[in-house]
């Protein structure tokens, strides 16, 4: 696959995946989702790459979803259909948790709607102080896709997990580290410097060992994520990106304005 919208390497055991779309802040449409499963899958492959680091670039990890896509269809008067995107970023998100191989995800700026699923499908997050985690599906009138709900509530619990996705409100990067799911806070500036040096850490440490670590914790922890994906939240998310509520939070949220939502 030609890639055009992240880049893949790899040295010393380590394969970078660095989603690069600056036009939109690395959101996650079709061609994005199809680029990483191409990515994590030759990851999972590569006998070169022991470690996976997955990190944005320039200015943000992932701003989210596309929304000014979605903005274009309702103004056109097209059908919204989620549903194959939907199943698409879940089986990147679920390849990450299921790997042979650990991953970090280093997060500087937002990490926004599917970007915020995409951190937590990760082992270990490092942050900048500069990252925002934001479960910002609701602001438009949608639920959390990505894995979003699942993947956060089995890292903070399901109380504070509602909190985040009904409020949609940003958690910094500090918050997130207090809460459990991000491992490491560090400077904006030193963000690849600590990033590289844990992951070359991990990348000469015992392989086999971690390999089965993941097969025990994913058993343990994340065993009807396949089923979830597919029985809760592609049709959860086929309800929601069909109601006025989500044209009208698309549209506000384009045109710069306060959503007015008819809870319909």
């Amino acid at each position: 696959m030609e890639l055009q919208k992240l880049h893949y390497d790899v040295a010393d055991g380590i394969a970078t995946i660095t989603m690069d779309y600056p036009k939109n802040l690395n959101a996650i449409d079709e061609q994005m989702a199809d680029e990483l499963i191409y990515a994590v899958e030759k990851a999972e492959s590569d006998p070169d790459a022991r470690v996976v680091v997955l990190k944005g670039a320039p200015k943000a990890f992932s701003a989210g979803g596309d929304i000014g896509y979605f903005y274009d269809l309702i103004k056109s008067g097209g059908d919204i259909n989620m549903d194959g995107l939907i199943g698409k970023v879940g089986k990147v998100t679920n390849g990450l948790k299921s790997m042979n191989k650990m991953v970090i995800v280093a997060v500087s700026g937002a990490a926004a709607g599917a970007g915020f699923s995409l951190a937590l499908s990760g082992d270990f997050i490092i942050a900048a102080d500069n990252a925002k985690f934001i479960m910002a599906f609701v602001n438009i009138g949608l639920v959390p896709d990505t894995g979003g709900a699942y993947l956060l509530a089995k890292e903070i619990g399901e109380k504070k997990t509602m909190e985040l996705c009904a409020t949609g409100r940003p958690v910094d990067a500090q918050e997130a580290k207090d809460l459990g799911f991000v491992y490491k806070v560090t400077a904006k500036e030193d963000l690849d410097a600590e990033v590289y040096k844990f992951a070359k850490r991990l990348a000469s440490g015992p392989q086999v060992s971690y390999k089965n670590i993941k097969k025990q914790i994913y058993a343990a922890a994340f065993s009807d994520y396949e089923r979830y994906l597919d029985d809760v939240e592609i049709p959860t998310q086929h309800e929601c990106s069909n109601t006025e509520d989500f044209k009208e939070g698309c549209s506000a949220f384009m045109e710069k304005r306060k959503p007015e939502f008819q809870g319909k």
